[in-house]
Parts: C-alpha cells; sequence; structure tokens
C-alpha cells in the first residue's frame, strides 16, 4: 500500500485540479474534460508517474468523471425543456459506436500518439472558441442520413480518444447548422453520457504499467473521486460568476489558454 506521504500531494494536487475545472465549466459552459485530460497529465507526471501510458490514464480519468456530472447536468437542462431528446436517440447508436471505437484505438497506442491527437484538436477546438462567429453556418439544419451518423460517429471518436464529453464538439457542430445554443448546449450534456459510459467500461479493462496508486484498469480512483468532490463543490460558483460578469472575454481567454497548453502539450511531443 502507498505511504500517506506519497498521496497527500497527489489528492492535494488533484482537489485543486477538479476545483479549477469546476469553476470553469460553470462560467463558461464547456466540459471539465477539455482542463482534466492536460491537468492530470502534467500532475501525474510531476508526481513521477510518467509511464509508456499515462495518457490513457488521463483520458479514462476524465471520461469516469463525465459519467457522473453529465447525467446531472442532463437533468438540469430537462427541467428548462431544453434537452433534444429525439436527437440523442437518433445519434445514440452511433454516438456509442464512435465511443468504442475511440476506446479501441486510445488503448492500443502509445501515450504520445494521444498526446498528439489531444494537442491538434483542442487546438483546433481553442482557434473555433476563439475567433468562432455565432452566424457561421454550414447548413440550416442538421443533414439526414447517412452524413448525420457519420458526424456522430466521428464526434464521439474523437472524443473519447480525447477523454472529454459532448460539448467541445457537439456544440459547435450543432449551433452550425442552426440548433439555439441553449438546445445545443443542454443536448451536448446528453452526448456526454453516451460517450462516457461505453468508454469508461471498455478503459476498466485495459492494463496499465507504472500506474499512479488505486488505478482500476486505466481509471485512477482517488483522481476520479477528488475531482468528482471538487467540481460539485466549484461549479456552482462558477454559475454565479457567469449571472455576475460579462463571460465573453472570459471566454476568449480560455480559448487562448487551451490553445497554448495544446501546443505545449505538441512541444513537449516534439522534445523542444
Amino acid at each position: 500500500m502507498p505511504e500517506l506521504s506519497a498521496l497527500l500531494p497527489m489528492v492535494a494536487l488533484l482537489f485543486v485540479i477538479g476545483g479549477v475545472a469546476g469553476v470553469v465549466a460553470g462560467l463558461l459552459g464547456v466540459g471539465g474534460g477539455i482542463v482534466l485530460v492536460p491537468a492530470f497529465f502534467y500532475a501525474f507526471t510531476h508526481l513521477g508517474y510518467d509511464g509508456p501510458q499515462l495518457m490513457q490514464i488521463c483520458v479514462a480519468t476524465s471520461l469516469a468523471t463525465i459519467v457522473v456530472t453529465s447525467p446531472r447536468s442532463v437533468a438540469s437542462h430537462h427541467k428548462k425543456g431544453a434537452v433534444d431528446w429525439q436527437m440523442l436517440r437518433d445519434w445514440a447508436p452511433y454516438i456509442v459506436i464512435g465511443a468504442l471505437a475511440g476506446t479501441l484505438v486510445a488503448a492500443s497506442v502509445k501515450s504520445v500518439v494521444l498526446q498528439v491527437v489531444f494537442g491538434v484538436l483542442a487546438g483546433l477546438a481553442g482557434l473555433y472558441m476563439a475567433f468562432g462567429k455565432p452566424g457561421w453556418r454550414l447548413g440550416e439544419s442538421l443533414p439526414g442520413q447517412p452524413a448525420r451518423g457519420v458526424m456522430a460517429t466521428v464526434l464521439a471518436f474523437c472524443s473519447a480518444m480525447m477523454g472529454i464529453g459532448g460539448g467541445t464538439f457537439g456544440v459547435p457542430l450543432m449551433s452550425l447548422y442552426g440548433v439555439p445554443i441553449h438546445r445545443a448546449v443542454a443536448t451536448a450534456a446528453g452526448l456526454g453520457v453516451l460517450i462516457a459510459v461505453p468508454s469508461v467500461l471498455g478503459f476498466l479493462f485495459v492494463p496499465i504499467e507504472n500506474a499512479p496508486p488505486y488505478t482500476l484498469g486505466a481509471v485512477n480512483l482517488p483522481a476520479f473521486l477528488v475531482v468528482i468532490g471538487s467540481t460539485m463543490l466549484t461549479t456552482p460558483w462558477g454559475v454565479k460568476l457567469a449571472h455576475a460578469m460579462d463571460p465573453k472575454p472570459l471566454k476568449r481567454a480560455f480559448a487562448v489558454f487551451i490553445t497554448l497548453v495544446a501546443l505545449n502539450m505538441l512541444r513537449k511531443v516534439a522534445g523542444f
């Protein structure tokens, strides 16, 4: 059993990480996964757990937190009548297939590959957040099949590979096809559940070398529990801040931050 002196620094770092992710999620309406994955990576690396499958642990643990947080978010949005349940039913089979495919690929590649995937896709998401315009459109409504199924599958595949829910890609995608932003955010929360549950079930059976203490498959239990607790504590603070100030400049600042985090991860991969 690991000594208390080894566990306490990890718990303290994870509590701060979860707290920041909760504030960001409540303040800006983005999923915490895009904060949690790089934060987990740097925290575990700093604590000496720099194994060849470290990114698998970060991705899987982030997805595990989404299993808990997304249903609460969906329930809140449902009370306001904002969730498009028909869209979720239509997309569900493709989302599950894409999430399982993403999990299988993520489990079989080296950590550095997942770093590249996260760096590239998070960088693109950050650029969209910074420069995207509300009036941008790819169409007046979502396309029919098979295009819709392909989009849902790719969305889930990329999200599972990155360890994030449905908001980072789902909200922009729906907005680009004319879905009102509040409905897009609410429905994307449901996508998070459909992505995270099959992904986590798959990651529980992935063997990990040099894992941090109390890691089940690729899911680190202390990180999961501490982050869930601190996120639930701080998310309401973020929501209150969002109502007390204009979140637009903060969202642009966060977009810059995420882009820099993504570039830094790519820098590490390149060895600079």
